[in-house]
């Protein structure tokens, strides 16, 4: 098991907003919350390769994606992890089974690729939809197959960001399970951004508090989340 390690800062340009991060995220569900522009997408963003910081350094394990010091910064599509947006960003022209073969190396036969991308559709419980297109799909269905996507590229570390927020509350339920029951099977770090604090409660074994760029808590959901007035936020 292996912990990701991000130590950095993020400074726009124009001086507008800048983020300011030293936290180890384990194996297991980290929830990051706070209010909208408080910096959660940005961390995300930073920890994928999607925005270079500025300064600092980021590490899974004893592999380095960036490290300022040495100039080094990773390509995304070269860095273990696997990223479900809230749009979703599933190809409309693909199949679902064409979306998950999306995200695993060409060097791997199609046959292989065909195989591996139905197995996770099955896992998430969505083969019957192998050979169908998004615009067919229910809420749910989506998300499961963009989940089944992130997860076709073998992640060492799974990013979520608010992926369940246009869902009732009982799909909501329904997919969180699922997805504490895959991290549990694979044994990898995920982040989990959301404003939902009865998801946090219900999904975290960690729970970062970002406020303003700044990280306002960290800690066991039971120890953070204690403020009933969170319901509020």
């Amino acid at each position: 098991m292996t912990d990701l390690v991000a130590r950095f800062d993020v400074d726009r340009a124009g001086g507008g907003f800048s983020l300011r991060v030293d936290l180890r995220f384990p194996p297991g569900i980290t929830c990051v919350m706070g209010p909208s522009g408080a910096g959660k997408s940005t961390l995300m963003a930073a920890i994928a390769g999607l925005v270079v910081p500025s300064q600092g350094r980021v590490a899974l394990g004893d592999t380095v994606w960036f490290e300022s010091a040495q100039g080094l910064s990773v390509p995304i599509q070269q860095r273990r992890l696997g990223f479900l947006f809230q749009s979703l960003a599933l190809f409309p022209h693909r199949t679902a089974i064409g979306n998950v073969e999306y995200g695993m190396p060409r060097s791997l036969p199609r046959a292989e690729r065909h195989a591996r991308a139905h197995a996770l559709l099955a896992k998430l419980g969505v083969d019957h939809l192998a050979h169908r297109r998004p615009r067919t799909f229910s809420g749910g269905e989506a998300q499961r197959v963009a989940l089944a996507r992130a997860l076709a590229r073998q992640p060492q570390l799974l990013l979520l960001d608010e992926p369940f927020s246009a869902l009732d509350p009982e799909l909501r339920q329904q997919l969180g399970q699922l997805v504490r029951q895959l991290v549990d099977e694979l044994r990898i770090p995920s982040i989990h951004v959301t404003h939902n604090v009865a998801e946090a409660r219900a999904m975290a074994d960690q729970v970062v508090r970002i406020h303003r760029g700044q990280v306002a808590a960290v800690g066991r959901a039971a120890d953070v989340l204690r403020d009933p007035d969170l319901e509020l936020l």
